[in-house]
């Protein structure tokens, strides 16, 4: 990937970076990091290494911008200082208090840091945010939340977009989809346009790999790569709570397995000059870190040998468990630097302004903006009422759907009228947004060994 040259220099913080891989695409879309904040130690040393490796840092200045700790904990870091007019923050918070693979927990999940980063945009006003995170965030359980999450950008100055993004889309082989978070302030809002996307752009992961496949000699290799046609199932990296790495749960095992993948556990090397075991008659490899982190988007020195944009190799540090999470977890730089590349136009105020169509808010959950803006409490009926005079049709299964997913999130007040209706009021948020007194820290600090 090269480096392009912004109109200036732009500067980013980013918190839960990881080992890099939002850090490298935003890097190759002209952007420098201030700092950079990540829990792992192991994840931490990864990126402050490639910083001066690839990315032209000194041993110093790679030093000064990798901190680790909680980003949470001022002790760490202090966002007043060190993000201080900073033209991006950016970041990839946890995941798993909205995996589907997971329980959903949303506030409730001392790993939530998405609502504190939104307050902490709002705290230190850099003129653009990116966050990213699983899917399952886009999901009905969370159109609560993430209303609450636009009010808040809304409230603090800036103009904000959701989007699902397909990495395969962005030339990376892999389904990976992740939900985008940008917001901007409203003098860069205009010229904000979301990457171009570029459906069957990304190799098969046979194509992919078939050289690291065949480095030890392995003569199958060609024949195998023309049989594992498609594209990666998303790779996941886990969390600390779970056992060593393998490729997934079932379903990404059983796609991995019509492609001729073991998905069972993460091999050290390459297949010998004899082969990977065979199962039923065909052979079987299993894949290294080095391989996954290809499809991850990381491309190293040997994928095409041509001195090309993708001639280098980001180095991970730590155990294989380690690494491999390091790199599933990873945001892939392709579609990172995609966005950076958007970003860093819409700063630079690149082309033509377009209009921003704010005659009505943004509305991921009618419900939950209904109660915001009542007065007094509402029964079921009277939700189902009010929505229908505003034009917007929904039945009373649909509506206490949407006041069960919002009890989990918001402090929810119920109150039984005389003539035994339930009338419901929504009060504060649950999530985690600094405060000194949340449950978070107490959970943190019991399982901060299993968060990554």
């Amino acid at each position: 990937m090269s480096a392009i040259e912004p109109a200036k220099p732009l500067e980013v913080v980013e918190i839960c970076a990881g080992a890099g891989g939002q850090s490298l695409g935003l890097e190759r879309a002209g952007f420098r990091h201030r700092l950079a904040v990540e829990l792992d130690p192991h994840a931490a040393k990864t990126l402050r290494c490639n910083l001066v490796e690839f990315l032209g840092y000194s041993e110093e200045e790679a030093q000064a911008s990798v901190r680790v700790g909680d980003v949470a904990d001022l002790e760490v870091w202090n966002p007043a200082i060190d993000a201080e007019q900073v033209d991006l923050l950016a970041g990839g918070v946890p995941c798993p208090p909205f995996s589907i693979a997971g329980k959903q927990l949303g506030t409730n999940d001392e790993r939530d840091l998405f609502a504190w980063a939104i307050e902490l945009c709002g705290k230190v006003q850099p003129k653009a945010l990116l966050l990213e995170n699983v899917r399952g965030l886009s999901a009905n359980r969370f159109a609560g939340y993430r209303q609450h999450v636009l009010d808040r950008l809304k409230e603090h100055g800036y103009i904000a977009e959701w989007q699902l993004l397909q990495a395969d889309d962005f030339g990376v082989s892999q389904l990976r989809p992740r939900f985008v978070l940008v917001a901007l302030q409203r003098e860069f809002a205009p010229y904000f346009e979301w990457p171009e996307r570029r459906p069957g752009s990304a190799k098969s992961v046979g194509e992919l790999l078939v050289d690291l496949m065949a480095e030890r000699g392995w003569k199958g290799a060609r024949e195998w790569a023309d049989s594992a046609t498609g594209i990666a199932p998303t790779i996941v990296g886990g969390s600390k709570k779970h056992g060593g790495a393998d490729l997934g749960p079932t379903r990404a095992k059983r796609a991995w397995a019509e492609m001729g993948v073991d998905a069972m556990g993460v091999a050290n090397e390459a297949p010998p000059v004899t082969g990977p075991p065979v199962v039923e008659g065909r052979p079987f490899p299993k894949l290294t870190t080095t391989m996954v982190a290809r499809i991850q988007g990381w491309q190293d020195a040997d994928s095409e040998g041509d001195g090309g944009e993708d001639d280098f190799r980001w180095r991970f540090h730590g155990l294989k468990t380690s690494v491999y999470r390091q790199i599933g977890n990873a945001f892939p730089p392709p579609v990172a630097k995609a966005l950076g590349v958007s970003i860093r136009n819409a700063l630079n105020k690149v082309g033509e302004p377009r209009e921003l169509v704010e005659t009505a808010d943004a509305v991921t959950d009618p419900v939950y903006k209904l109660l915001r803006s009542s007065a007094r409490a509402l029964s079921v009926e009277q939700i189902m009422a009010k929505l229908e005079a505003s034009g917007t049709v929904m039945d009373q299964p649909t509506v206490e759907r949407h006041l069960n997913h919002l009890k989990h999130d918001f402090e929810m007040t119920a109150v039984t009228r005389s003539n035994g209706a339930v009338a419901y009021s929504i009060g504060e948020f649950k999530a985690f947004v600094g405060q000194d007194d949340h449950q978070r820290h107490d959970l943190f600090s019991q399982h901060r060994s299993k968060i990554s």
